[in-house]
């Protein structure tokens, strides 16, 4: 069974609350049965976690490297500042797909640079919570090739 993580950095706890017009309706609790389903219904195992911390993170992803076969990361305002975090995705020798539910090369211009795209397999952005769900899909197509 193929084992994958999400990933979720700051503010995405406020999912549903904050800017509805970049980010929708969805909580992070609604993102997370979604992706559930999904796993269920694809014979995948699924662990979400979230943190506002960047050290938090930074740990998950090394523990990740022997607790699972991919990581699906939306660090949010992290992506374009956590050397850390890129080192420590650096370090794992699994898939990682980089997720954001908007596009960041549509929005401000210190958004355009990312530090983890230069680790990930793939990234996912501007659609919306569906990137959620079009992660894990593709994470299992990594995994079963």
């Amino acid at each position: 069974m193929n084992k994958i993580i999400i990933l979720n950095g700051p503010n995405l706890n406020l999912l549903g609350e904050r800017e509805k017009n970049q980010y929708g309706n969805f909580t992070l609790k609604d993102v997370e049965n979604k992706c559930n389903e999904f796993a269920i219904k694809n014979d995948i195992t699924l662990t979400m976690f979230q943190s506002n911390i960047e050290g938090e993170l930074v740990n998950i992803i090394q523990d990740s490297r022997s607790k699972f076969s991919g990581i699906i990361i939306n660090a949010a305002g992290y992506t374009h500042t956590s050397v850390s975090i890129f080192d420590a995705l650096s370090i794992v020798k699994i898939p990682i797909i980089e997720l954001h539910i908007t596009n960041i090369y549509n929005r401000e211009d210190f958004r355009h640079k990312s530090l983890i795209s230069k680790v990930a397999s793939g990234i996912i952005c501007g659609f919306g919570v569906k990137g959620y769900i079009m992660s894990i899909d593709a994470m299992k197509d990594i995994l079963n090739k």
